[in-house]
């Protein structure tokens, strides 16, 4: 039976946050909805329009598949807090569920968590946080290599190059009118999730890997295992050229205190 050429997706998957091609090659229902899910995980919270753009499909398609995806209880609709005053009805904008974050974690998750029980009952909390320390320090060990941009906004951006390539769904957004010039790194997905709802030195060490990567302190605002749709951690991105001068800093909005 010959498929609607409206829902079309790569016969190459490409990596969340990457632009999709269409190449004509059909794709099943269930591969194109993942895609979407994925993509929801990366640049949530977003609208149909935007899913539509990036995956080469008409909003009419993408939202049939948001719509399965939001009766499974995989996404949600955003609250982006009271209305900021402007007239009609704001688009819906989506993130992913934490059920959604299970289905993108795959099966392993209760095995994980079972390990780090028996861990902390034969170690103690200290043999936790060692090993969420000797994790962390072994993706330093990864990851500096390969952050070879010396301005901090170029740097955060590989940093989330290479954190996409290993599930995290990464991106960096700017901050609007912040005291100091920041951006955000922001992780829509979290492979260890459950485990660190759990385990809450898996993030501190995270966060402390980070700052070492960067060259800079970072600030957590923000954790899916905490509840949050994304784990987000503000970067400062200070050098001499940037520095604000008191008259033009200004309070702006965060993504993690929304």
């Amino acid at each position: 039976m010959p498929t609607s050429t409206t829902d079309r997706t790569p016969a190459r998957r490409a990596p969340v946050g990457a632009p999709v091609i269409l190449d004509g090659a059909p794709e099943a229902d269930g591969t194109t909805r993942r895609r979407v899910l994925e993509l929801v995980a990366g640049e949530g919270p977003v609208t149909a329009g935007e899913l539509a753009d990036r995956l080469g499909l008409t909003s009419a398609a993408v939202r049939r598949h948001l719509a399965c995806l939001e009766e499974d209880g995989t996404i949600a609709v955003h609250d982006a807090g009271p209305s900021s005053g402007r007239r009609g009805r704001p688009a819906r904008r989506y993130v992913v569920s934490a059920r959604g974050q299970s289905d993108l974690a795959g099966g392993y998750s209760e095995l994980a968590a079972q390990v780090m029980r028996y861990l902390r009952e034969t170690g103690g909390t200290d043999a936790v946080a060692r090993f969420a320390a000797d994790r962390y320090d072994a993706v330093v060990a990864r990851y500096a290599p390969r952050l070879t941009a010396t301005d901090p906004q170029e740097r955060a951006a590989q940093l989330a190059d290479l954190l996409s390539a290993d599930g995290y769904a990464a991106s960096v957004r700017p901050v609007s009118g912040p005291l100091l010039p920041t951006v955000q790194l922001c992780q829509g997905h979290c492979p260890v999730q459950h485990v660190a709802e759990e385990f809450t030195e898996l993030c501190e060490a995270e966060a402390r890997a980070f700052s070492e990567l960067l060259g800079t302190h970072v600030q957590r605002l923000a954790t899916i295992a905490g509840g949050a749709h994304a784990c987000v951690t503000n970067v400062p991105v200070v050098t001499p050229q940037n520095l604000p001068t008191p008259a033009h800093r200004t309070r702006g909005t965060q993504e993690g205190t929304r």
